[in-house]
């Protein structure tokens, strides 16, 4: 009776109705109608309308029951600097909820977007721009910070500054000196993972080319409050935060041939839950594995994935180092953390850590970071490899490449990505993969942005739809299982 069900497809309606808020449930990731498999004939359904970007964050978009959407206003992916609009979405009744308009915006800033719900509060961090913005002065990737909402009260949310910025010499330890984005919380929701660009270095390497802007990774934390005393007339470009932040990555100018230095960081995530455990069976508390980018010693540039641990203890000594940085200098990764290169692909037909951007993933355990790489037929497949290095295994064999970055569900057995505007799962203990959902019609394009709900049974994403008076970004739903 149970196989009957299953290949009929009344197990799959009534689940349906759960998650599209007909019968209301409480996901849980145990819940024993996750062994059920991928529904054959889910039913997509298009959440928002109207000519308005609903535009979502590639990661941790849903609330922690699964209920709102957190997503920002942009039109067009290159357009935060233009958005001044921050909103939710309830996934069961459609309902619009403004949470917040950046004040005085303009075409030039000061910008917000790229929303990422707290996993266990109702809390969201967010991009915005200064709010010094000008048309000297536009929105930039130096020139931003990480705003959070309190939505206990959805009708009044309460605003606040997450990292603290500090311009002027001499910088503040715990404080940026440039600009944030792209943030993803950790497990626990008190640890904030962000890319990073450094408006002092940017400056000064205009007039002084051993210098670079470089991108990297780095990470804040709750309760850790940082007091910046602004200059007079520079509130708009130096504050305080909540947050206590530190660089997670070293990253040089000029890298040496051959070497593990790296010019850039970015695109990362945390390790496991909480943690790892490494090759010689020690826990290591909190990690961040991310792409580098080195130098061969043919000089050719390959992105590698890189991981940095992070010891209970980290916070110890820092009075000791230079976190501030200095005028000519980044801030100081602290010395007790481990940077470590774990995949060395030189060798490789098609070397690196390639295809469509994306962030890395980690299973839940931490033993296994996915990414994206070129087989040797030269097609983009999924792999994984362990935090602790050594064999790069494949996971998919498809033939076709992805255009979308990818997801990876709560309980790691589904990969999510897209391929020509069309929804696939790959199954990670097989590599099999599926297309899933309907195909989408004409006026339809630029599928992006996938996010599993926490309960594990609801794909969310958009695409553009044309309205008739333009194209816009709107929210998507399907049922998976």
């Amino acid at each position: 009776m149970l196989n009957f069900l299953r290949q009929s497809g009344l197990i799959f309606s009534f689940s349906s109705l759960m998650g599209f808020g007909l019968i209301p449930y409480s996901p849980q990731l145990n819940d024993p109608m996750n062994t059920l498999v991928i529904n054959p004939n889910p039913v997509e359904r298009q959440l928002t309308f109207g000519s308005q970007g609903y535009f979502l964050n590639h990661r941790q978009a849903f609330s922690p029951n699964d209920e709102w959407l957190a997503f920002d206003g942009r039109k067009e992916d290159s357009k935060m600097g233009e958005n001044d609009l921050i909103g939710l979405v309830n996934i069961h009744s459609g309902q619009i909820l403004e949470v917040y308009r950046v004040p005085k915006q303009q075409a030039f800033g000061p910008g917000s977007g790229a929303v990422s719900y707290h996993p266990h509060r109702e809390e969201v961090v967010f991009i915005r721009g200064l709010l010094s913005a000008d048309a000297e002065n536009p929105y930039y990737f130096t020139r931003r910070s990480a705003m959070g909402l309190n939505l206990e009260n959805k009708q009044a949310p309460e605003l606040f500054h997450l990292d603290a910025r500090d311009v002027t010499p001499p910088f503040t330890p715990g404080a940026l000196r440039g600009g944030s984005h792209a943030y993803s919380y950790s497990q626990d929701g008190n640890w904030v993972s962000f890319t990073y660009n450094d408006d002092v270095m940017e400056k000064a390497a205009a007039t002084n080319p051993q210098l670079k802007d470089l991108r990297t990774v780095a990470f804040m934390v709750r309760g850790k409050k940082v007091e910046v005393q602004a200059e007079p007339g520079r509130e708009g470009d130096e504050f305080s935060g909540s947050h206590f932040a530190v660089l997670a990555a070293e990253v040089v100018p000029f890298p040496k041939p051959g070497s593990d230095e790296i010019q850039k960081a970015c695109e990362e995530t945390w390790v496991g839950h909480d943690g790892y455990v490494n090759a010689q069976g020690e826990k290591i508390p909190r990690a961040l594995a991310y792409l580098g980018d080195v130098v061969t010693a043919e000089g050719k540039v390959v992105t590698e994935v890189f991981v940095t641990d992070i010891p209970e203890d980290w916070d110890k000594n820092l009075k000791d180092q230079n976190l501030g940085g200095t005028e000519v200098s980044f801030p100081e990764m602290p010395k007790s953390f481990t940077q470590r290169r774990i995949t060395f692909t030189s060798d490789r037909k098609y070397p690196g850590v390639q295809g469509p951007r994306h962030w890395l993933k980690s299973s839940k355990n931490g033993d296994r970071i996915f990414f994206y790489a070129k087989s040797d037929d030269g097609i983009v497949q999924i792999f994984k490899v362990s935090p602790n290095g050594g064999q790069q295994v494949q996971i998919t064999r498809n033939e076709f490449s992805p255009d979308t970055a990818f997801s990876l569900s709560p309980d790691d057995c589904w990969i999510a990505f897209g391929y020509q505007n069309q929804l696939y799962l790959t199954e990670v203990a097989t590599g099999k993969t599926q297309k899933v959902g309907p195909t989408p019609p004409k006026g339809q394009s630029e599928l992006c942005n996938i996010n599993w709900s926490h309960s594990g049974r609801i794909l969310a994403y958009n695409r553009k739809v044309d309205s008739g008076n333009g194209a816009y970004f709107q929210v998507f739903l399907l049922e998976v299982f």
